[in-house]
């Protein structure tokens, strides 16, 4: 999942845009998402511009996105939807996102969050992660913590959570021997279930 300045910035939040690179961003690094939606974004901005293009000229301008082809057979069948069951536009329904080919509930909340200024939160594996290691939640799934998380989290840090734990996962509180000694939280943190740290 991409920081949620890389996309607002890449897609100026359109709604469309915001949907199309964050599918991109998934299983892919920021700075190959980045370029991948600039190359596309180029040649193409709506729906009905992305089914003029083609999934094999899709395939190749978001090419090295991790599973690019299938990225782009997501997004001729989005397009598709879009243009058939809602004129064309993005619909502000978490619901209605997720019956999209490819998306998820991150990708959803990551679409109302930046593509319409709708609270919600987007729990990708660091959010996931974080927030059960510090006790906030006890959880077994992204979608289980997004549930916990809206109980208690002010709504006014939903949209930010994200980019912060994000940002926090990839660099301190990592997956695998987190680096505790340069947390600022090491006293208070309960480390549930780290092993090993450094």
């Amino acid at each position: 999942m991409p920081s949620v300045s890389t996309v607002a910035i890449e897609t100026d939040r359109d709604p469309f845009l915001v949907l199309i690179s964050t599918l991109l961003s998934l299983r892919t690094k920021d700075t190959v998402t980045l370029q991948a939606s600039h190359r596309l974004f180029a040649k193409a901005k709506t729906p009905q511009e992305m089914l003029a293009l083609g999934m094999e000229k899709i395939s190749r301008l978001i090419y090295p996105c991790g599973f690019y082809r299938r990225k782009a057979e997501n997004i001729i069948s989005i397009s598709k939807v879009l243009l058939k069951e809602y004129g064309g536009a993005v619909p502000a329904d978490q619901n209605d996102l997720m019956k999209l080919p490819g998306v998820g509930l991150k990708t959803a909340n990551l679409t109302l969050n930046l593509g319409f200024g709708i609270d919600a939160i987007c729990v990708d594996c660091h959010v996931h992660q974080i927030a059960n290691r510090m006790g906030w939640v006890q959880t077994k799934t992204p979608e289980e913590t997004e549930r916990a998380l809206r109980k208690i989290m002010p709504k006014k840090y939903w949209i930010s959570l994200n980019e912060l734990l994000v940002t926090y996962g990839q660099h301190i509180c990592l997956s695998i021997s987190p680096r505790c000694s340069l947390c600022s939280e090491q006293t208070s943190c309960p480390k549930i279930g780290v092993t090993h740290s450094r």
